[in-house]
């Protein structure tokens, strides 16, 4: 504060003018106070104060709170110091409270509203803002063009209808005023239902003060009403958003888990490969067994070619080779099936994957079921309130068709009766003067001008009831083409439900048949290998029996081990192959997933969106409806007026008669012709 003392001290010298003893005095004051706040309130400020402050504002001082309520601004001085603020950055509260800022204040402060863009409250109370409409005019077009305003404070400001006409334009345009107060103004009916017009459209007002200004209980009610329907729309956005924070934090942690399980399924598949080297250097150790075997074999039968005597031995070492060749081939039998056991121990926990997975499935369409029954029932919900609606519409119709016949009834009478009075006045006044007959003829033209307003009045009335008809019939259009727009939404959704549901059958039922295929190649591959391993066997039965065939049998099992070997080789590649086409498929079935999940969510938003646009729709048809009753109420009230008046009419009429009966020469002279 002792610095803005300064610099308002130093402008005012390089200004030229004198500065102001009551402004300094008050800026000395209030140093003890909030350095955030300059408060002028009740101070005189002069023109030349003024243009110091402005020029003190334009160069963006630490205020946040500038208090210049009932400071006796002139107009020049309003002017030059809202011009000063037309720039600041810092200002965010402004009272001007007791100013009478009149016409030049109105467009100053539309112009300062249209320029700044960090005031977010501004006091206008005790001013006259809504005596000029031009003027206030431009105050409303600089408000309509504002986006940082959040309450505006409009108290006894002599805003009348068409203020009220011009201010509800501008809230059509804002979004951003939160809290309007203009309450003990001139408004009225009319300007009532401007605002009420304009709040069913603006959706950021949530707090609006209209006492004292002359506007029925029920535009009161239906603007509470608007009001409080903004504040429970903002209320379920900021719902809203919270619930998408939410969701996209559950999302996040979904894809946390799932690229752990993926790191979890590759060191598995790291497990296998380290396994799968481990059986193939066993097989790889087994095999250079085979060979020393063979070379032993190859041995004994040069032994036994070069020493014939040495053949029982010889034999009988064969005899032992082949024994434990057996036991090798019997080792190699149990080792592939405990490998076979590790492949179907695989392929059960991937099916069972394969169905918990299914099952997720399941219970996610089952949950998308569930949303489209909730979306059916509040479509039924929605025909029921439109037929309780069109009910009411045809009550109203048929009590508008009875008013009517009621009113053509009267009028009928009226004009029998008056018919019946003409002819007894024109038989009883034969005898009349001129004067008489001028009077009579004056009494008549008054009838026949009443008879043409009534008729009027009631083309009008029929008018307003086709114009009504007319708004229902698109009101029902508007319902129609809604449900049908709804009934295809869901209709789509469900075709893509069960497209997806389809496709993931089909995707199953494929993996499962390619599993079943490897597991028939498995088996019959086994059964090829019991076969070679039978055949092995009488071989060797055969070389205890045939001693002088061994080299060529010799032979045969190198070529057969050989064959053997690279069949082997051939399977490991092909397990090899097998596995990575697994691992594919596993990605391949990952990447679906989370296809599947986004189109879950975008279905999730979709479903949002529909509801809320439901809701809002809801909202707007309920408003039509309040503003088509409030119509109909108007209008049975000027029914009400208008049988009044003709009754009024009526009874002026025969008394008129009665009187000019009674005062005609014809009663005076009835006595003696008796």
């Amino acid at each position: 504060m002792e610095d803005f003392r300064r610099t308002y001290l130093r402008l005012c010298k390089e200004g030229g003018a004198e500065p102001q003893e009551s402004v300094v005095a008050q800026l000395q004051e209030n140093r003890a106070g909030p350095a955030s706040r300059l408060d002028l309130s009740g101070q005189n400020l002069s023109a030349d104060t003024c243009s110091v402050l402005a020029r003190a504002f334009q160069k963006d001082t630490v205020f946040t709170e500038v208090l210049l309520s009932d400071c006796m601004l002139s107009e020049e001085g309003a002017k030059v110091l809202l011009s000063g603020l037309f720039g600041n950055t810092t200002v965010k509260v402004l009272d001007l409270k007791g100013n009478n800022l009149r016409s030049t204040g109105a467009e100053v402060l539309g112009k300062l509203l249209a320029r700044n863009k960090t005031l977010r409250r501004l006091v206008l109370e005790w001013n006259a803002l809504g005596v000029w409409d031009e003027a206030f005019s431009l105050f409303c077009e600089g408000l309509a063009s504002n986006t940082a305003l959040t309450h505006l404070d409009l108290r006894n400001n002599q805003i009348n209808h068409h203020g009220a006409a011009e201010l509800a334009l501008a809230l059509k345009r804002n979004t951003a005023v939160q809290a309007l107060d203009l309450r003990w103004n001139n408004i009225g009916l009319l300007g009532g239902r401007t605002l009420l017009d304009a709040l069913q459209k603006n959706s950021s007002i949530m707090q609006l003060e209209m006492a004292g200004n002359n506007i029925p209980s029920d535009t009161l009610k239906a603007l509470e009403q608007t009001t409080g329907h903004n504040s429970d729309r903002q209320s379920t956005l900021r719902g809203s958003r919270s619930r998408t924070l939410v969701l996209s934090k559950e999302i996040q942690n979904l894809k946390e888990e799932k690229g752990r399980q993926f790191l979890s399924l590759m060191e598995t598949i790291d497990r296998q490969r380290e396994e799968m080297g481990r059986s193939t250097g066993s097989t790889s150790s087994q095999i250079g067994q085979l060979q020393e075997a063979l070379n032993e074999r190859k041995s004994a039968v040069n032994s036994l070619t070069a020493k014939l005597q040495m053949t029982e031995a010889a034999l009988a070492f064969s005899e032992q080779k082949s024994h434990d060749v057996g036991e090798l081939l019997t080792r190699v039998k149990v080792e592939k099936e405990e490998q076979r056991e590790r492949q179907s121990r695989e392929r059960r926990k991937e099916q069972e994957d394969g169905a918990l997975r299914e099952g997720k499935l399941l219970r996610e369409i089952q949950n998308l079921t569930g949303t489209n029954g909730q979306l059916t029932n509040k479509v039924e919900e929605m025909e029921r309130r439109c037929k309780s609606q069109q009910q009411q519409i045809f009550e109203l119709k048929q009590e508008l068709t009875n008013s009517t016949a009621e009113l053509k009834l009267q009028l009928a009478q009226a004009e029998d009766r008056l018919e019946m009075e003409k002819r007894r006045s024109k038989q009883a006044l034969q005898d009349m003067d001129s004067l008489r007959q001028k009077e009579v003829e004056h009494v008549n033209r008054h009838l026949e001008e009443s008879e043409r307003a009534l008729q009027e009045r009631i083309f009008k009335l029929e008018g307003q009831r086709i114009q009504l008809e007319e708004e229902l019939s698109k009101a029902r259009a508007a319902c129609v083409t809604e449900r049908a727009q709804a009934e295809e939404e869901l209709g789509r959704v469900r075709a893509q439900v069960r497209l997806e549901e389809q496709e993931q059958v089909s995707s199953l039922e494929e993996k499962l048949r390619s599993v079943r295929s490897l597991q028939q190649e498995v088996q019959l591959h086994c059964s090829q290998q019991k076969q070679s391993i039978s055949e092995l066997q009488a071989k060797n039965s055969q070389q205890s029996v045939e001693a002088n065939g061994l080299r060529r049998r010799t032979e045969e099992l190198q070529q057969e081990l050989s064959g053997k070997d690279q069949e082997k080789v051939v399977e490991v590649s092909r397990v090899r192959v097998e596995l990575q086409e697994q691992i594919g498929h596993l990605q391949a079935e990952r990447t679906a997933q989370v296809g599947l999940k986004e189109k879950i969510s975008a279905l999730e938003r979709e479903m949002k969106a529909l509801s809320s646009n439901h809701r809002e729709l809801l909202l707007d048809k309920e408003s039509e409806m309040s503003s088509m009753l409030e119509k109909l109420r108007l209008k049975e009230a000027e029914i009400l007026r208008m049988r009044e008046d003709e009754a009024h009419r009526a009874s002026y009429l025969q008394s008129a008669i009665l009187t000019y009966v009674q005062g005609s020469p014809l009663g005076h002279y009835g006595s003696p012709k008796k």
